[in-house]
């Protein structure tokens, strides 16, 4: 019998309106057919979260000016299991600070349904977008659990990835699944973009389509 996981991709505060510090427009639309997923017979059901500690390499206050214009610099970090790799990260303003409330999960998503919630971006030195991994693909503190190990202990073989932001942390997220070796199905009403063009989500989109990631809509799904 196949087995399904639900992964709800950062639904947090500081990423939705009206106060969100990177606020993803329409960010709580998105709840509605997300707790409408979680109602369904998933074997498991994850939320992720970014869980950054105040000094995080990302954050513009951690650069020095003028190289520190959150959206516009960003900063070279370097892979802790190989000195020679590194690579340019955006910088943000400050968001999702572990124990804050833009740290928190929404409340209009029902977490009473959700089976665990995994803390990513915990390294104050490493960015990590997918709660698979980090930027380089290592697997570290950087995560409170090591996910693909928590699926493959509970004989997951498909998920479905929700959340936002559909170009950055739903994308890797999705990816790294494949990487694990999941069946991944992506949920558009479940998704928010920062960026719908053809950069944006529509780069995502057709790589999705190369890594043949399936695209579904939650109208007649079955898990």
């Amino acid at each position: 019998m196949t087995k399904s996981a639900l992964l709800v991709v950062d639904m947090q505060e500081d990423f939705c309106p009206p106060h969100g510090a990177l606020a993803v427009a329409g960010g709580r639309d998105i709840a509605s057919p997300i707790n409408r997923l979680l109602a369904m017979s998933f074997a498991l059901t994850v939320a992720t979260r970014d869980w950054h500690p105040i000094d995080h390499i990302s954050f513009d206050i951690c650069n020095r000016p003028p190289n520190n214009k959150a959206f516009e610099c960003s900063t070279i970090i370097s892979n802790p299991q190989n000195a020679s790799d590194s690579m340019a990260i955006p910088i943000w303003p400050v968001h999702c600070v572990q124990g804050t409330p833009g740290a928190e999960i929404i409340p209009e998503i029902n977490i009473s349904q959700v089976n665990r919630v995994i803390n990513k971006g915990q390294d104050k030195g490493m960015e990590m977008f997918s709660p698979f991994a980090d930027t380089f693909g290592n697997k570290s503190g950087a995560a409170s659990f090591d996910l693909a190990a928590y699926l493959n202990e509970n004989g997951i073989s498909r998920t479905f990835v929700v959340g936002i932001a559909g170009e950055h942390c739903v994308r890797c997220t999705a990816i790294d699944a494949q990487k694990e070796g999941f069946e991944v199905y992506v949920v558009e009403e479940g998704v928010k973009c920062i960026d719908y063009g053809e950069d944006g989500w529509g780069a995502t989109k057709r790589h999705f389509q190369k890594a043949g990631i399936r695209l579904v809509s939650i109208v007649g799904l079955e898990v």
